[in-house]
């Protein structure tokens, strides 16, 4: 076939029966393979735009500036981009990563060209994401990636997400605003929760809201918890793995949140409970048929002595709240539990970070700046005291 042949413009038919125009041109030889290139380009809607289009890229190519599009829209690019993203971080990420893509930037944005999508197209979808979603800056941050990604490989030259006015979220006004579920107990409301759940006959239940409340561990942490890491004799325990939630659903060992390991002391009770549970889990599991003192053994497991389901402590907890009328809170409510007692108990803000593995003490203030009411009251007794001198 002639250059000529392959460089006339065609007429052709969508399925809509709407007539278009399209021409296939030949590019030169790619340097890399030794082959052919061509390049298609399709969809104009007379013949006149295609003439000029072909002129153009005629023109691009004898001047040796002429690129190949070998994609065309956003989700293409995001084909191309979340493969190189799955190398980058953990398996949990990188599950709720695709998540967000599929229920909310594809379905705005996959469809598009990506030279065409511009700074109103932006606007618009990020204002419909602010108004439905409360982390639509994440969304816009994710969104971004892909076109940055599309800048680095040469598609296009500029990223209009990084020029859009990002909406402000403002509080609505409740009336009942104070009436909202704070999600951490005070001392005495801590107190009576464990004697309630001592009461149950689910004795792995207690030891595990036992830890949480003692230690300030997350609950992936506790759940990847071995024999090995708890120290009986210094009243230690070693947090250096979580579990988390990959693909198809399966649960895997992963580092912990921060990726950095930290050494906690404990208190003797907690301890006691602990050395009590290992015993009880010994004889109870002995009975499944399982040795529980293998060196990898886990503190908390289900019937089949593998990881527990995350979900179960949501289960234990409702069933406990439900049948004492106690206050609601969740099973990350314990970690802020931890942290508002520690900082009655006039902790430090450098030990509080430690014990709960922040990176960075502002991240403690940030999270936990609604500490008990006991606490409020003080730092108000305190000014009043002061005034009074």
């Amino acid at each position: 076939m002639s250059k000529s042949t392959i460089n006339a413009i065609k007429m052709y038919t969508k399925k809509n029966n709407e007539k278009c125009y399209m021409f296939k041109v030949y590019c030169g030889i790619d340097p890399l393979t030794g082959k052919e290139q061509y390049t298609t380009r399709r969809g104009f809607k007379t013949k006149k735009e295609a003439n000029q289009a072909l002129a153009q890229i005629k023109l691009e190519i004898s001047k040796g500036e002429f690129k190949k599009k070998q994609v065309e829209t956003y989700v293409e690019i995001y084909e191309l981009w979340i493969t190189q993203y799955e190398k980058t971080v953990e398996e949990s990420t990188f599950i709720k990563t695709t998540g967000i893509f599929k229920n909310h930037i594809l379905p705005a944005f996959g469809a598009y060209r990506i030279e065409k999508i511009n700074v109103e197209v932006c606007q618009r979808h990020v204002d419909e994401w602010a108004d439905k979603l409360k982390k639509f800056r994440t969304v816009k941050s994710y969104a971004s990636k892909v076109i940055d990604f599309a800048i680095k490989r040469g598609y296009i030259e500029k990223n209009p997400l990084t020029l859009i006015e990002m909406p402000k979220k403002l509080k609505k006004l409740r009336i009942d605003d104070e009436d909202e579920l704070e999600n951490f107990y005070t001392k005495e409301q801590l107190i009576k929760f464990l004697k309630c759940m001592e009461q149950e006959s689910n004795f792995k239940a207690y030891v595990l809201f036992q830890l949480l409340s003692y230690s300030g561990m997350r609950k992936g942490e506790a759940l990847a918890l071995t024999w090995k890491d708890i120290d009986f004799t210094k009243n230690e325990i070693r947090i250096n793995k979580a579990i988390s939630r990959g693909k198809n659903n399966k649960l895997y060992v992963k580092t912990t949140k921060t990726g950095i390991a930290r050494t906690i002391k404990m208190d003797s009770a907690t301890m006691g409970i602990l050395k009590k549970w290992k015993k009880q889990q010994r004889e109870d599991y002995l009975l499944l048929g399982f040795n529980t003192l293998q060196r990898n053994q886990l503190v908390f497991s289900n019937e089949q002595n593998e990881f527990l389901q995350p979900t179960k402590t949501r289960k234990w907890l409702e069933h406990v709240l439900k049948k004492y009328q106690l206050p609601k809170i969740t099973t990350h409510g314990f970690r802020h539990t931890h942290c508002s007692l520690l900082f009655e108990a006039n902790v430090g803000i450098k030990e509080v970070q430690d014990r709960l593995g922040h990176t960075d003490a502002q991240t403690t203030l940030n999270i936990y700046a609604h500490v008990s009411d006991k606490a409020k009251d003080e730092a108000i007794n305190k000014l009043e005291n002061f005034m009074n001198l």
